[in-house]
């Protein structure tokens, strides 16, 4: 919502000050030069990227226009999720936890966090590590693996930003090729009326424009919120790392849970009452089953 609102403020104050200087808005509708710059932009982005990265670039620019998924109540949830999950593996011991990590879409704890399961990587980084915890790998080591799993996959969100980045910085330049095609124009109707000179060096004058306002107002902003969501997502990713870590450390889960929230970035971070009430609404639904059957069986 505010890249939206941010593109039509960037966009209204040029014009906007434009007019007040009594400029015409038809000068600067000039087709051809957009044509030049944009699709020599969007070229350059086809020379140098695989194709995986091009999805990734088509993938990452919605995301831009809508807010972050990494949102205070998420953090909520996730931490809810694995403190369920890891009370129950101070229970039952940790063997209680393979067929949850094993088949997370049928697991009783994980299937009520469907954001959770929808989120491949996620999923994955999580399971991925408490089913390694199941077979007897010791918690320092799976730090490493998780600090490793963070860094490649940050370096892979890294790259469609990169790319944007390369894109924006070639428009000015690009600008500039525009406008010296349209002097060159302007060069073959030397000896017309003075007015078709002036609209030919008007219209050159305008790639340049574009290449400049495209670069700064549009593209480069873009980039710099994709490089956001990826620290937002790398920044999630290394909460459920430190929650996981400080369990199997042998921290108890409420400890273990706190550990993890206080990791959160401080403007999605819930409060400790927050999160202690969360966690005792679960055990207070895991607890009321039980009760219930103890007293049929008196």
């Amino acid at each position: 919502m505010f890249t939206i609102i941010g593109i039509v403020v960037v966009f209204g104050a040029v014009l906007g000050g434009f007019l007040m200087e009594h400029g015409h808005v038809r000068v600067l509708l000039q087709p051809a030069e957009l044509l030049i710059i944009g699709g020599a932009g969007c070229g350059t982005v086809l020379i140098a990227n695989p194709l995986h990265i091009l999805k990734q670039i088509a993938g990452g620019i919605p995301s831009v226009f809508g807010g972050s998924k990494f949102s205070k109540q998420r953090y909520l949830d996730t931490l809810k999720m694995i403190y369920d999950l890891v009370n129950k593996a101070r229970r039952e011991g940790l063997m209680s936890l393979e067929n949850d990590v094993e088949q997370p879409d049928k697991s009783p704890l994980l299937s009520k966090h469907p954001e959770f399961l929808k989120d491949h990587h996620v999923r994955d980084f999580f399971c991925d590590t408490m089913r390694m915890a199941i077979t007897g790998v010791e918690a320092f080591d799976l730090d490493q693996l998780l600090d490793l799993d963070m860094e490649v996959h940050h370096h892979h969100a890294s790259q469609p930003v990169a790319s944007l980045s390369t894109m924006a910085d070639s428009l000015p330049g690009l600008g500039i090729v525009a406008a010296v095609l349209g002097v060159v124009i302007t060069m073959g109707a030397l000896g017309g009326p003075p007015e078709e000179i002036g609209q030919k060096v008007a219209a050159a004058l305008v790639g340049t424009f574009l290449g400049i306002l495209l670069c700064y107002g549009l593209v480069g902003p873009i980039a710099a919120n994709m490089a956001k969501t990826a620290e937002d997502e790398r920044a999630y990713l290394h909460v459920i790392r430190v929650t996981m870590i400080a369990f199997l450390k042998g921290s108890a889960p409420v400890l273990a849970v706190e550990f993890g929230r206080r990791a959160i970035p401080s403007h999605v971070r819930p409060s400790f009452q927050e999160v202690e009430a969360a966690c005792r609404s679960h055990a207070a639904a895991e607890a009321a089953p039980e009760a219930a059957a103890a007293s049929a069986s008196t």
